[in-house]
Parts: structure tokens; C-alpha cells; sequence
């Protein structure tokens, strides 16, 4: 997969994205990075690439000719389509499923808005869509761009180590993800590890683990569980999870900070 970043600090793009994981899907060819600098496609010798608002009002806002410049040369650079995304509080909001569907194209661009934003005309005319990574704002789109390579390239096919691992993630299968414990089995300060976890059980094991996922699921994000139908299974171990969060000292006890 390939992915175009058009942004104004394309150092800051290059140096997030060669790291960890999407860093190794850039080293095995599984993940294309690349960058477009505005001001390279900016006509005036001053580089310009923002202007003051019609109507007033303050801050600036970015041009459209470099931009649209920029997005022609991304454009021309490979014969595959691209899928222009425009990163911005009033897009979209980016979600698991959606970056599962990103992650299957063969490539896509991530413009980076600065100042108090874009011409909306560029919006209208060269954006296929807008993506909002949270309910708030960031000085400019560049973040967003880290959190969409990252969230995409590690779906690419063998860029994790393990493929169940991204298969496990939170939100994969709509519902968060369950506790994972690891060495030492006794903590001196913090007890130790659930015995069904040591049984050797993969059974028993794969149940547990549902019923904490649906548990925490229902704990911290009840909105996931009205967005899906549960199976007859998933119903019963909710079930338990809800009769055992209600005792004193119950199993689910260690999430009762997180319910309101």
C-alpha cells in the first residue's frame, strides 16, 4: 500500500512514520510513505501557501493552487487511484471498520490542514473525504496523519509479527478488548494472575476471555454493545459478567472503577 502525505512539515510525517511497527512494514515493502510539500508547488518566490479570510475575521487560511498542485503531482506519481482524505475535526470520525477498509486500498492521500484550515473550495473539488480522529483540535492535521498510517499500516499483511494479534485488537469485532496478564505470575503488591488463565484450558480460556471483553465492553463502552446483536453464547456470559461485577467481591471487581 502506498500512502501521500501533503503537509507543511513532512519531516515530522517521515520521522513518525519510520518507526515501530510501520516502520518495519516500510523495511519488508508492505507500506509506501511518501510527502508533498505545498510550499515546493507555491508559485511566488516567497513560497506562500495561506491568505487572509474573505469576511474577516482571524488567522489564515491555505491556498488553493499549492494544494491543488500538490495533489496533482501526488496524483501522477503512481498509476494506482488515490483516495484524497482531508484530516479535520468536521470529518467523519475514524473508526476501526473504517481503517480496516482504508487499509484495502491500494492507496490513499492524507492532506494536512494548518491555520484555521483550507479553502473550501479544494475541499469540494479535490477531497473524496474527511476524517476526524476526536472531538477536538489540533493545530494542524499532521498527528491525525501519524494516527491514520499507524492505524492502516499495521493492517497490512505481515506487518505484525503475529497476524491474530490485530484480529484481537479492540474494536476488531466490535466490543474492547479483555485483560492480558504476564510475568510474574504472583505479584508481591498486586496478587497474581487468574487461575483460568494457567489451566492450560484453551476452552475454558477463549470463554473467559470472551466474557471479559463483552464485561469491559459493557462497562466502558455500552454505546458498541446497542450497535450489534449478541449470539445466544455472548448473552449468557454477559450475563455472568454482570451477575459477578454485582457481588461485594466479585470476579469483576478490578473494573469498578471504570463504571459510573
Amino acid at each position: 500500500m502506498r500512502i501521500d502525505v501533503v503537509s507543511l512539515f513532512p519531516d515530522f510525517i517521515r520521522q513518525s512514520a519510520a518507526v515501530g511497527v510501520v516502520g518495519r512494514a516500510q523495511q519488508r515493502e508492505l507500506l509506501q510513505v511518501e510527502t508533498w510539500n505545498p510550499r515546493d508547488f507555491a508559485p511566488d518566490r516567497h513560497r506562500t501557501v495561506d491568505g487572509r479570510p474573505f469576511g474577516g475575521g482571524p488567522g489564515m487560511v491555505m491556498l488553493i493552487d499549492p494544494l491543488r498542485a500538490a495533489l496533482a503531482a501526488v496524483r501522477q506519481a503512481a498509476p494506482e487511484p488515490v483516495h484524497v482524505i482531508y484530516l479535520s475535526p468536521q470529518g467523519a470520525r475514524l473508526t476501526q471498520k473504517r481503517t480496516e477498509a482504508l487499509a484495502r486500498l491500494p492507496r490513499i492521500a492524507l492532506v494536512c490542514g494548518r491555520y484555521e484550515g483550507v479553502d473550501e473550495r479544494l475541499l469540494e473539488h479535490e477531497v473524496d473525504e474527511e476524517l476526524s480522529i476526536g472531538d477536538y483540535v489540533l493545530s494542524g492535521g499532521e498527528l491525525a496523519a501519524a494516527v491514520v498510517i499507524d492505524a492502516v499500516g499495521r493492517l497490512q499483511e505481515g506487518a505484525l509479527n503475529d497476524a491474530q494479534s490485530a484480529q484481537q485488537d479492540s474494536f476488531s469485532d466490535g466490543l474492547l478488548d479483555c485483560p492480558h496478564y504476564t510475568r510474574p505470575e504472583h505479584h508481591d503488591a498486586w496478587g497474581g494472575v487468574p487461575e483460568v488463565l494457567l489451566s492450560g484450558d484453551h476452552a475454558a480460556i477463549r470463554r473467559w476471555r470472551r466474557k471479559q471483553s463483552l464485561g469491559r465492553t459493557w462497562l466502558r463502552r455500552p454505546d458498541l454493545l446497542t450497535q450489534r446483536a449478541l449470539d445466544d453464547e455472548s448473552r449468557t456470559l454477559l450475563d455472568e459478567f454482570r451477575r459477578e461485577y454485582a457481588r461485594p467481591n466479585g470476579a469483576a471487581g478490578n473494573d469498578r472503577r471504570n463504571k459510573n
